[in-house]
């Protein structure tokens, strides 16, 4: 175990808005990790989960979005979860080994003894605690927290091959072509300040092959000019990347493998990556079902008298007014000041702010963007009993401001904002 005073910080990386376009429409106007699943920010779960490390002195957020964007987040998490939170802008893009590289000094600062560093976009129970506890008894640099997937799935994230005995790291491959193994990544790590040292030897490494090849470069040209005076000589420059962009997985993952310095830890729980917002829906269901184990005091009640019938894991806004006939869950978040009608039902979906239901409405295994107006005896739904959180119209994603009107049936569709439907539509993308 490690002493009552060694401190720990975690780095979360947010990403930029040149990244997450699959995550449109819902990320048009608002950063992706700030969109709400189980009624909170994506962002929230990670950083909620570092709460429970012991001796936590700072959350720093690493990412490309503008510094406003994330000023009021920042603030009130900061607040509400009294751990110091920190948003760090990158000027360009370093690799996520590269950025927390370049922030070291500010990362350093509390001289921590470990630093957790976690990818915003990852769905799982965060087990923290104890992944820095086998991480102390390990002894390495690093550990990863690894899950078991299916071998047709596998090859979709990086693939790693781990001692049945000591867990230690053997190989590691960033996803392969043909099948290595049924144990992936799951983007969450625990390291001791020995990563910074480990990052800067590929920079100089790759600082080090360059200057040898500008070398060899102009020598080349040197000799090609005095054999060759009415000839074009072409120089062919070598594609390398930037001596301080370096990625965590290809540049140090795999090199390390095998050395006795990195380890895994296997979690048993739930684990998804949130690409899509179809998978933001699916996530959203998971942390409800956490929220029953972890914080009951954050699921709605009710038996349909004095308030709305609730079944199943139902998040509700305190400040959502829903009508007592309506039906909800399982598997909904309401966020704020959203308004449900008479006899509206609903079912695995997650409706954002400020969104009008009308009488007798139906939303099935769909996204309902900020704003929007669903009319009377309309549904947006799919077009089966469940909706396929992976396909590109697998769910129906209603974008900001849209209009359905009464007795309209949106079914897997994609509605951009903005727009009104006096139609039902089906299987489309309405732009």
């Amino acid at each position: 175990m490690g002493s009552s005073e060694e401190k720990v910080v975690a780095v979360i990386m947010v990403g930029g808005p040149t990244k997450g376009t699959e995550f449109r429409p819902v990320s048009f106007n608002n950063p992706k990790p700030l969109f709400p699943l189980a009624g909170h920010p994506m962002i929230h779960h990670p950083i909620s989960a570092c709460k429970r490390i012991p001796n936590l002195a700072q959350v720093f957020l690493l990412g490309f979005y503008e510094e406003r964007e994330f000023a009021l987040y920042v603030s009130s998490i900061s607040n509400e979860l009294k751990v110091p939170v920190r948003y760090l802008r990158e000027d360009k893009p370093h690799g996520s080994a590269g950025a927390l590289y370049y922030f070291s000094d500010l990362i350093m600062e509390d001289s921590p003894s470990h630093i957790f560093l976690l990818n915003c976009d990852v769905c799982c129970s965060f087990p923290l605690p104890d992944m820095l506890n086998a991480h102390r008894r390990y002894g390495g640099m690093g550990t990863l927290l690894v899950i078991k997937v299916s071998a047709e799935s596998a090859n979709q994230f990086g693939e790693l091959v781990a001692d049945p005995i000591t867990n230690e790291l053997l190989h590691y491959t960033e996803k392969p072509e043909t099948f290595v193994s049924d144990l992936i990544n799951c983007g969450v790590y625990v390291f001791t300040p020995g990563i910074f040292g480990a990052i800067r030897d590929v920079s100089t490494h790759r600082e080090d092959r360059a200057n040898i090849r500008r070398v060899s470069s102009f020598e080349a040209l040197q000799s090609a000019t005095r054999m060759m005076s009415t000839t074009v000589v072409k120089l062919v420059f070598h594609r390398t990347l930037p001596t301080d962009f370096v990625r965590l997985d290809q540049d140090i993952l795999s090199p390390l493998a095998g050395k006795k310095q990195l380890y895994t830890y296997e979690t048993l729980d739930f684990w998804e990556q949130i690409k899509t917002p179809g998978m933001s829906l699916k996530c959203s269901s998971l942390y409800l079902a956490q929220f029953r184990l972890t914080s009951p005091h954050l699921l709605a009640r009710g038996e349909g008298t004095k308030s709305a019938t609730v079944i199943g894991d139902v998040y509700v806004h305190p400040s959502a007014k829903i009508h007592p006939t309506a039906k909800i869950g399982p598997d909904v978040s309401i966020s704020a000041n959203v308004r449900i009608a008479a006899g509206v039902r609903l079912i695995n979906c997650i409706i954002l702010d400020d969104v009008d239901i009308k009488e007798n409405a139906v939303v099935m295994h769909a996204i309902v963007g900020w704003k929007s107006s669903i009319g009377k005896w309309s549904r947006v739904q799919v077009s089966v009993a469940e909706g396929n959180f992976n396909a590109k119209l697998g769910i129906t994603i209603l974008g900001e401001a849209v209009t359905v009107e009464d007795e309209v049936v949106v079914t897997n569709s994609i509605v951009l904002p903005n727009k009104t439907l006096n139609v039902s539509v089906q299987e489309e993308i309405i732009l």
